[in-house]
């Protein structure tokens, strides 16, 4: 029976799915065929030969060792998407705490407790924390993938205007852009139109302080910054000092640290983009479902280290093999089941980057000795019959 290991608690729902697949949920196991995790760090955990795929109830995959996974022929799959309605409706807050003074004026009104002219004192001071409208207001969104697209959409059904970047924008996801969203030809167009910055996309070596002190310099003055996808995309010292000049009124994210609490200007939330009951029970939903898929038909999506190929099932058996993304692969492999007079049904093959993934679907059983000279084949990362 697969065994599956959950770290972190995962939502009843998600474990549910594991279940209604026939697969066993064993905490105690040392080598499991998968893994269910959450928010908990496996950079140091040793993972058995058994370990094919480890699935996590979340979008950011920096708690795992993704590099490892990948030669060892482990898929390590996020969630992407199923937090977008929780991360949306904490944007919107950000964009109106990023205009409205609320953090500091309500903390200014619980300290009026006890006092007996709180009325009076409200009026008179309420103007210390006037802010603008966001109505009318040009919203710059960099990343429109499945939240920042939302974001977008959003945002112009609240009256603003909108322009996005996004160089990597697969052509699923601009299918459901907005038209009315204006497509900034780079980054200097979008911070040169923007009266509010929002930042959403992935954090990698590539976009580690996206928002640096140069980007700040090509801002609107009073620029309102917003952050919720992840800490490392804004340099926090370029950040403070934008404060300090004026440069950025005001800084909201979701990824509080030292240099930032306490700060003038800055609201923090305690990571809470993704914490709703709702996003929880989808995240743990949609992880169980890819791992159980990948384990059972060695179909892959939403991978963060492997290309994405499904593949509805044919044939007897299917083959599945996690290889170098070199020339003549697959000759090899078709020349090993040939040589056993094994008649292909269906297959395919998918790249990304250095690393490929290929499913053969056979109209003959396959022996362990045919499975073993594919693995033995230069290149070959992993083999698995099914």
């Amino acid at each position: 029976m697969v065994e599956v290991k959950t770290i972190n608690n995962i939502a009843r729902q998600g474990l549910n799915v594991l279940a209604s697949k026939g697969m066993m949920i064993n905490n105690e196991s040392t080598d499991p065929d998968g893994i269910l995790v959450r928010s908990a760090k496996l950079h140091d955990m040793q993972f058995g030969k058994n370990l094919l795929a480890i699935a996590r109830a979340g979008v950011g995959t920096d708690n795992i060792p993704v590099e490892r996974c990948t030669e060892n022929g482990i898929v390590v799959f996020n969630t992407a998407g199923a937090n977008a309605q929780a991360v949306v409706e904490l944007a919107i807050c950000a964009l109106v705490m990023a205009s409205r003074d609320i953090l500091e004026g309500a903390e200014w009104v619980r300290s009026l407790a006890g006092r007996d002219d709180v009325e009076a004192a409200v009026e008179a001071g309420k103007k210390a924390f006037v802010g603008p409208e966001i109505r009318g207001k040009t919203l710059g969104v960099i990343g429109l993938g499945a939240i920042g697209g939302r974001i977008a959409k959003t945002a112009l059904n609240l009256g603003m205007e909108v322009v996005g970047y996004d160089p990597y924008l697969s052509v699923e996801a601009a299918w459901h852009i907005h038209s009315d969203v204006r497509q900034a030809e780079d980054l200097a167009s979008l911070y040169r139109a923007s009266d509010y910055v929002l930042i959403q996309i992935h954090h990698n070596e590539k976009t580690h302080h996206t928002l640096n002190a140069a980007a700040f310099a090509q801002m609107k003055d009073g620029v309102r910054v917003i952050n919720l996808a992840r800490g490392g995309l804004v340099d926090e010292d370029a950040v403070l000092a934008a404060l300090a000049s004026g440069k950025v009124a005001r800084y909201v994210t979701d990824f509080p640290s030292a240099k930032l609490v306490g700060v003038k200007g800055v609201v923090a939330f305690p990571h809470l983009g993704a914490s709703t009951p709702e996003s929880e029970e989808k995240c743990a939903v949609m992880a169980a479902q890819e791992l159980a898929d990948y384990i059972q038909n060695g179909n892959i999506r939403n991978a963060v280290n492997m290309p994405q190929l499904v593949l509805e099932r044919a044939g007897v058996a299917r083959l599945c093999a996690i290889h170098d993304n070199v020339p003549r692969m697959l000759n090899s492999f078709l020349d090993i089941i040939g040589g056993e007079n094994i008649n292909v049904e269906h297959m395919q093959n998918r790249a990304r980057g250095p690393v490929a993934y290929t499913v053969i679907d056979l109209g003959s059983p396959i022996t362990p000795e045919l499975a073993a000279r594919v693995q033995a084949v230069p290149h070959v990362r992993r083999v698995r019959v099914l």
